[in-house]
């Protein structure tokens, strides 16, 4: 199985759309685009690209790991390893070693809000990975014997990957304190005690429940006709009835919150201090993406390039900080986080490093974006989206991420509009609104050396990739499971 990870996409790649000049409300279908539901409520979306006989299955269901019950932390994650275990026609593991067989590649990974199957195959393989996937949408079989031996899995994934990361920690314990009430506060992966809980009832339990046609979205990205992608889905989705009705993803939500907190870690692994702030703001919701909108150009604008951005003029260029960022994903049920982060100099105390950065946010806020700044933001979202388009799978997984958090076709469709829309005193408004919102998380990791001020640990250079981060840059993204 493929291991655990904290994707951290980057976010240009959210940004995700061609920008040009404001269109009317509504943009049309792009080209080669194909939107349907089956009668079971399966909605389905066919992306047409015939440069290769190529062609992407994915399959998201809207459930995820802040779905789950108190005390059930990791079930979304332990039973998307479960399902490769095989069915009444498929022996554990078969379905990978047919992909595999057959020269494609598969794969999984799940999020707070969603789980997701994906296989990349040649085209004329599509009605095989189909059939396959129906059927384990409907016919899972978890074994007395293999419940047992994939839990031991997932927790050596946490060790791998968490326990043994004292970024990946303390990002846990971070999120605990911003969503002390949301289960976003809750590891993707879930929390290890509770994990060593789950058993094989609570994986079946979670299966029946929520693997179902009208709780999926279907996407078909590559060499494949509209009328044959209809004709399949038909074919192997079709005849597999939905479980019950749709049902609104009701979650507790966050009280409201009148006070900044601060929290510290030390840990000998790490080589500088790093710190992280955080707030938590709207995502993007259906027929009304503006904020989300604003927020997305903010964060691009202050920490989108070490080179060119704001905290990178003010602070990584002149030497006050080795990396700095800023970071908002909006694709999420409910309110998400914004981010800013850095870590300081050679030799800078972290408290006069911290203040840099308040003088260079509230200068921002007081003078707003500089408009050739704001043009440039649009010119690079403009060219990310022209590259993405030749990514089957990248198109795939906007169109994906959208209709399973709760977006519907046209919202996926509109946003590059509505980015390309963003004014400069609409992200100042953003900009103003963040730092008047004193209940953020402020968080620093320390080496055990150096706690609380100083910097005893051996600095490394900056990233030569603006949207890479150095090992021991804080966690800021909202994490994902894979595999």
């Amino acid at each position: 199985m493929p291991a655990f990870r904290h994707p951290a996409l980057p976010l240009i790649f959210g940004l995700a759309a061609l920008l040009s000049p404001p269109l009317p409300a509504l943009a049309e279908m792009p080209e080669g685009v194909t939107h349907f539901t089956l009668p079971n409520g399966l909605e389905t979306v066919v992306i047409q690209d015939h440069r290769a006989p190529v062609v992407v299955q994915m399959l998201w269901y809207r459930i995820g790991s802040a779905d789950e019950r108190p005390g059930k932390s990791g079930i979304a994650h332990y039973l998307e390893h479960l399902m490769f275990k095989g069915t009444d026609k498929l022996q554990p593991g078969e379905f990978s070693r047919t992909v595999t067989a057959n020269g494609g590649m598969d794969n999984a990974f799940t999020s707070y809000d969603y789980t997701a199957y994906f296989q990349r195959i040649a085209s004329d393989r599509l009605p095989l990975i189909m059939g396959m996937e129906a059927d384990r949408m409907e016919n899972l079989r978890i074994g007395e014997d293999d419940w047992q031996a994939e839990r031991q899995v997932v927790l050596e994934e946490r060790a791998q990957r968490v326990d043994s990361n004292p970024a990946a920690l303390f990002a846990e314990e971070r999120n605990a304190v911003q969503f002390y009430n949301h289960p976003y506060g809750r590891p993707v992966i879930g929390w290890r005690a509770e994990m060593e809980g789950l058993t094989r009832e609570d994986a079946i339990a979670w299966y029946d429940e929520h693997y179902s046609p009208h709780e999926a979205v279907l996407i078909l990205a590559g060499d494949v006709t509209p009328e044959q992608a209809r004709e399949l889905a038909e074919e192997h989705y079709g005849p597999i009835p939905a479980k019950g009705e749709a049902t609104p993803r009701i979650r507790p939500q966050e009280p409201q919150k009148r006070t900044s907190r601060r929290m510290e870690m030390t840990d000998p692994r790490v080589a500088q201090p790093s710190m992280i702030r955080s707030w938590i703001v709207p995502e993007r919701n259906a027929g009304d993406q503006k904020p989300a909108a604003a927020l997305t150009v903010l964060a691009e604008l202050l920490g989108g390039s070490m080179q060119t951005s704001v905290l990178g003029r003010e602070l990584a260029l002149p030497g006050k900080a080795l990396w700095v960022n800023a970071g908002y994903d909006g694709l999420s049920v409910d309110p998400t986080s914004f981010r800013v982060s850095l870590i300081p100099a050679d030799g800078m105390d972290p408290a006069e490093a911290e203040a840099e950065l308040d003088a260079v946010l509230a200068r921002f806020a007081e003078t707003g974006p500089d408009d050739a700044d704001l043009e440039r933001i649009k010119t690079r979202i403009r060219a990310a989206q022209i590259y993405a388009r030749d990514s089957a799978h990248g198109r795939a997984y906007d169109y994906g991420q959208g209709l399973s958090i709760g977006l519907t076709i046209e919202d996926v469709n509109d946003w590059p509009d509505i980015l390309a829309a963003v004014t400069a005193d609409e992200v100042t408004d953003a900009a103003r609104a963040l730092l008047a919102d004193n209940a953020h998380v402020t968080g620093w990791l320390f080496p055990a050396s150096d706690a609380p001020s100083g910097n005893g640990g051996q600095a490394t250079s900056p990233p030569a990739d603006d949207m890479t981060a150095p090992a021991d840059a804080p966690d800021d993204q909202s994490p994902e499971v894979q595999g």
